[in-house]
Parts: structure tokens; sequence; C-alpha cells
């Protein structure tokens, strides 16, 4: 792997997290100035996620077989400012549900292919993925305030074009990659059905995504629900947005600093743990109180329970997946994993709090729990080495 490549997967993440900002909060409001109704802007919503968990497996099915994670990446990417700008083209809720169905396919594939093509390289040229993943999340950040900025300029149709450039961004700066490594393995291997099952059978893998799946889940009822409790609380919009700028800012100091170096001491499995931990904390206090100070020291804990455990599982699946399979493992692990799991938690979401109010909050402690006895030797097998020999 030639020097200058952790520049380059910078400008890749960079350019792919921006794009999320500038298009991803805004789409709602969007639709709904393009003159869909609050039940259309949901259908439209919730169709994109369920062609999501179609397209991420293909696309990265699609890589491994054709040993092609950069052209697909770049592809995917043209696709997704391509569809971002059918949204403005789009008219009535027939044309307007073809182009968010288009956008929610083109980008489902973008973060785990991505993650695919930066953990090898980052191996090969000893850079810390997390230097990658923390430049995407401050570039998110930086979108979505662009984003603002933009709206109040130019109004919400100018998000898409914004979008669209950043993702053109991504498909060039992906092209620009330094190649992988080409050792034997890599050259000639092509994943068959048995393989994929052997992988998908493996208890490494099949633990990871059941204590991911679990700890990504218990965010639920707080993204559907925390500002709108701190708001019935008495705490002003603007105290809401400085706590979630913490909790993203939080996010980029593990992925940067804190996060490889409990890594390196904890392990995978300790890490895992950890995160878990964290949630149960953290939603244990959300139950309890919405006092100020307490809520400034739990959203810090999403650093824990978001960004460290991603690093985790970026190690279990560095470790474990064989090469022939490895965009094909992250697309699973992030539409039918994390994708499934949070989209049935958010659904569930919405009754928890009716019937339990902020005690719903106990419920997403309960899934942290139930995560913990599960990361017992998640990592400590090599499952690449043993379907590949």
């Amino acid at each position: 792997m030639p020097a200058g490549a952790l520049p380059r997967f910078v400008l890749v993440y960079a350019a792919l997290y921006a794009g999320y900002g500038l298009t991803t909060p805004f789409l709602p409001a969007l639709l709904s100035e393009r003159g869909l109704s609050p039940t259309q802007v949901g259908l439209v919503l919730a169709a994109g996620t369920a062609i999501r968990l179609a397209a991420g497996p293909l696309a990265g099915a699609i890589a491994d077989r054709l040993h092609a994670g950069r052209g697909v990446l770049a592809a995917c990417g043209l696709l997704a400012g391509s569809s971002a700008l059918l949204v403005l083209a789009g008219h009535g809720f027939a044309g307007l549900m073809l182009a968010g169905l288009a956008h929610a396919a083109a980008t489902a594939p973008l973060a785990p292919l991505a993650d695919a093509l930066a953990l090898p390289a980052a191996a090969a040229s000893r850079f810390a993925y997390g230097t990658v993943r923390g430049a995407g999340s401050a570039a998110f950040i930086a979108g979505t305030l662009v984003a603002g900025q933009l709206t109040g300029l130019l109004g919400l149709s100018a998000l898409p074009v914004a979008g669209a450039a950043a993702f053109a961004l991504l498909a060039a700066a992906t092209l620009a990659l330094p190649a992988g490594p080409a050792g034997p393995e890599t050259r000639t291997a092509r994943p068959g059905l048995a393989e994929l099952r052997a992988f998908l059978g493996a208890p490494a893998f099949r633990r990871l995504l059941a204590v991911a799946a679990l700890v990504i889940a218990s965010h639920a009822v707080h993204d559907a629900f925390a500002v709108i409790r701190w708001g019935e609380a008495g705490l002003s919009p603007g105290t809401a947005s400085l706590l979630w700028a913490e909790a993203v800012g939080a996010e980029v100091l593990v992925f940067l600093v804190v996060g490889p170096r409990l890594l390196g001491r904890l392990g995978p499995g300790g890490a895992l743990a950890l995160a878990a931990g964290a949630g149960i904390l953290r939603w244990s206090v959300a139950a309890l109180t919405v006092a100020l100070p307490a809520l400034a020291a739990i959203q810090a804990l999403h650093g824990l329970t978001f960004a460290l455990l991603h690093l985790a599982a970026m190690q279990v699946l560095a470790r474990t997946v064989p090469p022939a399979l490895a965009a094909t493992a992250q697309t699973l692990y992030g539409t039918l994993g994390l994708g499934l799991a949070t989209t049935l938690a958010t659904l569930a979401a919405g009754p928890l709090w009716a019937r339990l109010g902020p005690g719903a909050f106990w419920v997403m402690a309960a899934l942290c729990a139930a995560a913990l006895p599960l990361v017992r030797g998640v990592g400590t097998r090599t499952v690449a080495r043993q379907d590949t020999a």
C-alpha cells in the first residue's frame, strides 16, 4: 500500500458523510415542501428503509464477486448524487417516491463499502481506522451546519444540489484510492454460496451482529423522543442542540483519540462489553431524570455506545471475515443487521413511549443488558483463516 493512503481515505469519508449531512436530515422537510402530505412523507421514508435492506447486501455481493470495491463504491456515489437531484425533478407522490427509492438504494451501500476498503488499507498502511471514521463524523456535523446556512440563504432546494456535489466528490476520491493488496487469495477467490453460508454461520459474526444490533437499537427511544422530553421539562431548543452536539463531539473524540486506546487495552470483546455497560448506565439515568448536569454527563456516553462499539465491530470483522467476502459482510452487518434492528426498534419506540413515557428508557437499558452475555468470545476466533485454508 503506497504512502498517502490516509489523506485519500480521509477525503473519501469526509465527502461521504458531508453528503449525508447535507441531505438526510432535511429530506422529510424537502418532500413536504414539494407537496407531499405527512402520511406520504412517511411512506416515502419507509419505502426507502425497505429498499436499503436489499440494495446494500446486493451491492456488497457484486463488489466481492467482481473484486471491484472501488468501482462499485464510485458508481454508487455517482448514483447517489444523481438521485439526489431527482428529488428536484420529481413531481407528485409517484415521482417523489421513485426519486426517494433511487436515492435510498444508491446511498445504502456507501458507508459499508467504504469500510470494506478502509479496514485492509489501514492494516497495510498502519494508520488508524478511527482517524478516517472520525473525519467522517466531523464532516457530517459540518454538512448539517452548512445545510442550515444554505437553507436560510437559498431554500431547501439547494440541499440536493450541494449533496450531489459531495457525492460526486466521493466518487472521484474513491477512484483515486490506492489499489488494495493483490495477494493470491484476493486475485483468484470468488465467494460462493458455501463460503457465504460458512461465514454467516460463524459464531463470531453472529454474536457480533447480535451485540451490535441490541446496543444500536437501544438508541431508538432517545433519537425519537429525547428532544420532546427535554422541551417538556423546560429546556430550550438551544440547549437541546448543544446536548446533541456534545454527543456527536464525544463520538468524534472516541473515534480519533480515546477509542483506539481502549480497544487496544480491552480487546474487541471488552470494548463491546464497555459499550453495552455504558448503554445500561445512559438509558437508566435518562429514565430517572432530566436534570441538565445528568443529561450532559450521559450524552458524553454516546462516544462509547456508538463510536467505541463501531470500532470494536470493525476490528472483529477485519479479523474474522474472509477477504473475498469483506464487502458482503460489511453490507450485511450495516443493513440487515443494524439497519433492520434500528427500524424495528424505532417502530416500537412510539407505542413504548405512549405506554411507559420515560420508562421506555428502561426497555432500552434492558436491550444493552441482554447484549452483555453475548460479548464473551467475540473476536477470539479467526474465521477467515478457517474458512479459506
